[in-house]
């Protein structure tokens, strides 16, 4: 039987993520991550435990998620990769919604979003700032979720064709109180 080293197990995983075979990704990615941290490559050991955890939180498995991202985020801020630091924290983030712990969930995402701002990441924090808007929905406050949704979609430079069209709606309830 053939050993696979960390970086073929990695795409292995990707290869198993993009069939939809999430729980079989995860756990590639997972013996990606300890072969990583056994030769200490730590940004691939993060790198791979962010994907094992997405991957996880695909498959249904919310609690292996969270486990497995909860403080890779740190290993990204030590090396100063503000981007790959956010998208941890984003994913910590989905990974306590899918818990339930949306409170948890919204702080974190918040967090995130602040990063991604940092890194100048604004169409990714568009995408978290969604996030939290859909909390925040849940939760029922409907004019944090609007105002949320809005500075999101208002950050990005470029707006493709729905993000225009988003931001064109967005803006109709002011135009109404003006």
């Amino acid at each position: 039987m053939e050993t696979l080293t960390p970086q073929q197990l990695a795409e292995e995983g990707q290869a198993d993520y993009r069939k939809g075979e999430y729980l079989s990704a995860a756990r590639l990615f997972k013996a990606a991550a300890d072969g990583f941290s056994s030769v200490g490559d730590e940004l691939s050991t993060a790198e791979m435990a962010n994907n094992c955890s997405v991957a996880s939180l695909k498959g249904g498995d919310a609690k292996t998620a969270l486990e497995i991202v909860t403080e890779t985020d740190q290993v990204f801020a030590s090396k100063g990769d503000i981007k790959r630091q956010a998208m941890a924290v984003g994913n910590l983030a989905a990974a306590l919604e899918g818990l339930n712990r949306l409170e948890e969930a919204i702080t974190a995402y918040e967090h995130s979003a602040e990063l991604l701002n940092q890194a100048g990441e604004y169409e990714l924090r568009a995408y978290v700032c969604q996030s939290i808007s859909s909390l925040q929905m849940k939760r029922g406050q409907y004019l944090e979720a609007y105002a949320t949704m809005q500075a999101g979609i208002m950050g990005i430079k470029d707006p493709n064709i729905s993000q225009r069209i988003l931001k064109t709606l967005l803006d109709i309830p002011f135009k109404f109180l003006n």
